[in-house]
């Protein structure tokens, strides 16, 4: 079974500096239906303005991914970590027993344009830990490439979470094809993060989002003038 969450059904705020969307209930937004998918509990699609951000504040016992598609964004925390997060590369924190830190976009005239990730861990209480991995555009163009999961290898270009869920990013030109299995007993979501895509000949757009159960494979194809790029989460 595949039910997609449109983009325009999710939850919006609009702060000025800060234009974002929710899939799943945060903040302000708050929809029963809508609390999160397995253990993924968030996904943002944010955009913030040049020279602003996020202040200082805490976080506790949760796995946050950062992924830019447009821009930078600058992040500093308590760990002494100090980096810029650029398109085409991911950020994966481990928040454990307490972290602190900000996220600001460093362009004097350009927004940066990015989805903040929040996955539930399996383990609570563990040291806080930060990974940061690039990797090039012919990676993920017409194929998945792993971005995070629980098995990362030891020393791959993959970040390590505390969570049995995979994280995948394809890019497809359109009738592009890449397929997937999904294992049985798992479950999926695909987040749109760029153009058009079809789930199963089902057709999505930028910003939609598709929960997955019951599902042996999935099949995905580039659609549209310049095809589309996705996010695949496998999920226990």
């Amino acid at each position: 079974m595949i039910t997609i969450r449109k983009s325009e059904e999710r939850g919006h705020a609009q702060h000025g500096w800060l234009d974002t969307h929710y899939s799943f209930s945060f903040a302000d937004y708050y929809d029963p239906r809508h609390m999160g998918f397995r253990s993924l509990r968030v996904i943002n699609d944010d955009r913030i303005e040049a020279g602003q951000g996020f202040g200082a504040h805490p976080h506790r016992d949760m796995e946050i991914l950062t992924y830019v598609l447009e821009g930078k964004l600058a992040h500093k925390d308590s760990m002494g970590e100090n980096h810029v997060l650029g398109p085409n590369e991911i950020q994966a924190m481990s928040a454990g027993t307490g972290i602190v830190h900000s996220e600001f976009n460093p362009s004097p005239d350009q927004p940066v344009h990015l989805l903040q990730i929040w996955i539930e861990p399996e383990r609570t209480r563990v040291k806080p830990t930060y990974q940061q991995f690039a990797f090039t555009p012919a990676e993920k163009q017409g194929k998945l490439r792993l971005l995070a999961a629980k098995d990362a290898p030891e020393g791959a270009p993959v970040a390590r979470i505390q969570q049995d869920a995979r994280l995948y990013v394809g890019a497809l030109r359109p009738g592009e094809t890449v397929e997937q299995a999904i294992a049985p007993g798992r479950h999926a979501w695909v987040q749109v993060v760029k153009g058009d895509v079809a789930v199963n000949d089902h057709a999505v757009h930028e910003g939609d989002g598709a929960a997955v159960s019951g599902e042996k494979a999935l099949s995905f194809t580039g659609n549209g003038p310049e095809g589309g790029e996705i996010l695949l989460f496998d999920l226990a």
